[in-house]
């Protein structure tokens, strides 16, 4: 009787031993210190490494702490991490962000987000990766005038839009997917 709980037991153990180990976060390849992502061994649906990745971000939230990375931003990291390091050229990635509401405050320059919220602004040392490798970051007009985010005030790579609106359809006429949050 003992012998047959044991061999259940070990069953379940070896059968869900899996299930209690978290997989390890990597980063990189491309973009290190962000966008940290898992491995997903044979995935049900392939990864075509022969096709474009067009897809504009419409990214309009902030952290509740100002001194905390907008997540959203990261995420955009994220994406480029993990196509590159399942074998995806990095000019095959081809992500813009769309900024707009309270999310605009992260494209801030450090002295005015200081002067706001009290703390370095968090986003620019990844905003600074991301216009290193060639990607728009587009800022709503309308969420600029709205905010007081002067050309003085945001951040040097900085694109304007009319509106969020605006540059959203613009994109996906050019067929880039959006992904909203």
């Amino acid at each position: 009787m003992n012998l047959k709980r044991l061999g259940i037991s070990l069953f379940f153990i070896f059968a869900f031993a899996e299930i209690g180990i978290a997989q390890e976060q990597i980063t990189g390849p491309l973009i290190e210190g962000f966008g940290n992502t898992y491995t997903v061994p044979a995935p049900d649906l392939p990864v075509n490494t022969t096709e474009d990745y067009k897809v504009v971000f419409d990214i309009a939230k902030a952290p509740e702490d100002p001194a905390s990375l907008n997540l959203y931003f990261n995420t955009i990291a994220r994406f480029l991490n993990m196509h590159v390091a399942t074998g995806v050229d990095k000019n095959r990635l081809k992500p813009v962000l769309v900024v707009h509401g309270s999310a605009a405050f992260g494209l801030l320059k450090n002295k005015y987000y200081k002067e706001k919220f009290g703390v370095d602004n968090p986003n620019l040392a990844l905003l600074n990766k991301l216009h290193s490798l060639d990607i728009p970051v587009i800022l709503c007009g309308q969420t600029a005038g709205s905010r007081d985010i002067s050309k003085d005030k945001r951040w040097e790579h900085t694109t304007l839009a009319l509106s969020a609106m605006t540059a959203l359809i613009h994109y996906q006429n050019l067929d880039y997917a959006l992904i909203s949050f």
